[in-house]
């Protein structure tokens, strides 16, 4: 495309956007009012696939060591522990560390059981696993290890917890894909509207022999300046509002609520919306022209 040509799009389309600027208004609202709505549900489903996957980090499995086994078979079963391809992390405890724990979780119930011979705990270790959804398989591989007693994961609780994050990402995805669709039609509808009010002037300047290409181009830069504009708006309210989220998290004490930071939440919202806002732009532009540039 030639420059000069180049030039007369941009001026075109910046003199269609102000000579029509209430339907410019229409346009830019529709596309600010679906990317908030998909922009507002995004950043809560980041943080929900965030804390979820936090809490699964903390699922761990806590192999009770038999106390009558052999001590080569205490060796065996932290070799073989150690060596585990599914084990992140192996910890053992000992029953005084184990008792030191309790104290500190109900202080004075469990006096008395200062010497090791008076501790009815025993040696344990804790385990963590690459993938918190492997513990299942991993807990139940464990219970045939030498010098094994007891295996615990809490199974029912984490099996929930499990059921309960793919349950809130399948959700959270097919929402988001809703929304999305949604997006893509009211914007691809709204900048049709506007072609179609000025498909007059589409219409002459075809007769009198301008190319396709030479009347689409001014469209095609004015559907991408109202998708940008339409995207940078709700990017900056969700800006704010994430912000003042954070503040009110803070303020509140709520640390159990380990929120993403707000450069990492704004760099993705970045990432999808300008492109989807700015490309629906164009292709709105584009493809609704194409019935009336057949004449």
């Amino acid at each position: 495309m030639p420059f000069n040509s180049f030039l007369y799009a941009c001026g075109e389309a910046l003199r269609n956007l102000y000579r029509n600027k209430w339907m410019t208004i229409a346009s830019v609202g529709v596309v600010v009012v679906t990317l908030l709505m998909l922009g507002g549900f995004m950043m809560i489903n980041f943080n929900l696939n965030h804390i979820t996957e936090d809490i699964k980090k903390q699922v761990e499995i806590v192999l009770y060591i038999d106390e009558e086994a052999a001590a080569k078979k205490h060796d065996e079963l932290n070799g073989k522990l150690m060596a585990h391809s599914s084990l992140a992390e192996v910890r053992f405890v000992p029953r005084s560390e184990a008792m030191e724990r309790l104290k500190e979780q109900l202080g004075d119930i469990v006096d008395g059981y200062e010497g090791a011979e008076d501790n009815p705990l025993r040696d344990s270790y804790e385990l963590r696993t690459h993938r918190p959804e492997a513990v299942g398989k991993v807990a139940k591989e464990l219970k045939n290890y030498p010098a094994v007693a007891e295996v615990h994961y809490g199974e029912s609780t984490v099996e929930k917890l499990f059921t309960a994050t793919r349950a809130i990402q399948v959700v959270g995805l097919i929402l988001m894909f809703g929304l999305a669709v949604t997006a893509i039609f009211l914007i691809a509808h709204t900048i049709r509207l506007t072609v179609f009010v000025r498909r007059r002037e589409i219409m002459i300047m075809k007769y009198v022999g301008a190319t396709n290409w030479f009347i689409r181009w001014p469209f095609v830069l004015e559907g991408m300046l109202i998708g940008a504009l339409g995207a940078a708006l709700p990017l900056a309210a969700l800006y704010f509002i994430y912000q003042a989220s954070l503040e009110w998290v803070a303020s509140n004490n709520l640390m159990f609520l380990t929120l993403l930071p707000l450069p990492f939440v704004m760099t993705e919202l970045v990432k999808y919306l300008v492109p989807l806002g700015t490309g629906l732009g164009i292709l709105g532009s584009a493809f609704s022209m194409d019935r009336f540039l057949r004449v």
